[in-house]
C-alpha cells in the first residue's frame, strides 16, 4: 500500500490517528494509554476466552497504526512476545512519539515490511496472528486476498487463531469473510459488527475450540479481572445474533 500523509488530532481526552482521511486508523485514551479505546481493538483480543492461558506466546501483528493492540499486548500479557509488521515507517514513528509504543525489541519488534511479503517468505509460526490493515481509503487490499488467508493458517501453532478486523458495513464484506472461510476449511466465524461497523472474524488452524457460554462468561470475568478487558459484551452479542450452534461456539 502506499504510503500516506500522517495526521493526529485529539477530542475529548482522545488522540487519535488518521491517513489523510477523517477515517480513524487508531485512538489513545491520554489518560488511559494502554487500554483499547477502540470497540473493535478489544474485540480482536477475543482469543483470549477461546484458547486457555497462557496464551498466546508469540503474537503477530499486521498493520501497527496507533499501537493499541501491540501495547495491550505487552503491558497485559508479559510473557508473550509481539512481533509487528508495519508498512511505513513513518507508522512507527508516530506511535513512538505521540500513542507511547514501548522500547523494548526483546519483547515487541516492530518490522518494516509489506505483510503480505512476510507471510508468504517467512516461516516462524505464531500462537495469534491479528490483521488489521488499511489505507487512507478503508482498502485492505492483497490483505484480504486468499492467499494471504492461506499463509496465514500455514504459519499458526496448534494453538493458533486468526483475528482479521473486517469492515462489516462495507461492501465486499462478505466476500472478505468468504475467502477467510475457505482458507480455513469453514473454521472460521464472524462476530457481530460494532457499533462502529467493523466486525472481526476469527479462524483455528489447529487445536479445535469447543466453548459454551457458561465457559465463556466465566472466561471474560477472569479475562476483567486479570487485564481489565470486559469481553463480556461480546458474549452477548454472539448470543443476540445467533452466530453459533447449540449454544457452544466451534471453531
Amino acid at each position: 500500500m502506499a504510503r500516506d500523509l500522517i495526521e493526529i488530532s485529539e477530542a475529548a481526552g482522545v488522540r487519535y490517528l488518521h491517513f489523510a482521511s477523517s477515517w480513524v486508523q487508531g485512538a489513545m485514551r491520554i489518560r488511559s494509554p494502554n487500554a483499547l479505546e477502540l470497540s473493535y481493538t478489544r474485540e480482536m483480543m477475543a482469543g483470549l476466552l477461546l484458547r486457555e492461558s497462557p496464551w498466546p506466546r508469540e503474537a503477530l501483528l499486521i498493520g501497527l497504526g496507533a499501537g493499541s493492540q501491540a501495547k495491550f499486548l505487552y503491558h497485559q500479557l508479559p510473557a508473550t512476545r509481539i512481533t509487528v509488521v508495519e508498512i511505513d515507517p513513518q507508522v512507527e514513528i508516530v506511535a513512538r512519539l505521540h500513542f507511547n509504543l514501548p522500547d523494548d525489541p526483546r519483547r515487541l519488534r516492530v518490522l518494516i515490511d509489506d505483510g503480505a511479503e512476510h507471510m508468504l517468505a517467512g516461516s516462524s509460526r505464531y500462537d495469534c496472528i491479528l490483521v488489521d490493515g488499511f489505507d487512507k481509503n478503508a482498502r485492505a487490499g492483497v490483505l484480504d486476498t486468499l492467499p494471504f488467508y492461506q499463509a496465514c493458517r500455514s504459519r499458526l501453532s496448534d494453538s493458533g487463531l486468526l483475528a482479521v478486523n473486517l469492515l462489516g458495513r462495507e461492501r465486499g464484506f462478505q466476500a472478505s469473510a468468504e475467502r477467510i472461510d475457505a482458507a480455513f476449511d469453514g473454521r472460521a466465524l464472524v462476530f457481530p459488527s460494532c457499533d462502529s461497523g467493523n466486525a472481526v472474524a476469527f479462524a483455528a488452524a489447529g487445536d479445535r475450540v469447543d466453548l459454551g457460554f457458561d465457559e465463556l462468561i466465566a472466561r471474560a470475568h477472569q479475562c476483567r479481572k486479570d487485564t481489565g478487558l470486559n469481553l463480556l459484551p461480546t458474549i452477548a452479542r454472539l448470543q443476540i445474533a445467533r452466530r453459533v450452534a447449540d449454544d457452544r461456539l466451534h471453531l
